[in-house]
């Protein structure tokens, strides 16, 4: 199976409640065959868009893909996977390892593509949906 995985990520605030967002498209049928989202708790903008892109190629390896184009609005994370920037945060580089380790997990062609964020709508919409569904519960009630 050859796919498509777009995927985006975001914070409320940096750092602040986060949500990733997840399409996993069968490229050569062009259908959407999962989606994900995902609350993440608080964490950095930049943690989340890593925890989707590592979401995407986890689900790769569940699916046995043959390849992979994951597609991606964040030009930090697509560009530190393609080897043109260094990764030069510590807690982004532990997650670049997790990134690199999916890679080889599914020893098939991976590539990455940069595209504007109005090109990854139902991912963003994941990723909102659900910092949303969190926010939007209720704290419980606590009692002194």
């Amino acid at each position: 199976m050859h796919l498509q995985i777009y995927t985006d990520g975001g914070a409320r605030g940096n750092p602040g409640p986060a949500g990733i967002g997840v399409v996993v498209v069968d490229k050569s049928k062009g259908e959407i065959i999962e989606e994900h989202s995902v609350f993440l708790g608080k964490t950095t903008n930049n943690q989340a868009e890593y925890r989707a892109a590592i979401l995407a190629l986890e689900r790769a390896v569940a699916l046995n893909a043959l390849s992979v184009e994951l597609v991606a609005d964040s030009e930090l994370i697509i560009k530190q996977a393609r080897g043109e920037y260094k990764v030069k945060n510590p807690d982004l580089a532990k997650r670049f390892l997790e990134l690199k380790n999916f890679e080889t997990k599914l020893g098939c062609r991976v590539t990455y593509r940069h595209v504007k964020r109005e090109h990854n709508k139902r991912a963003d919409a994941l990723a909102n949906q659900a910092m949303d569904e969190q926010l939007k519960t209720p704290a419980p009630l606590t009692r002194g």
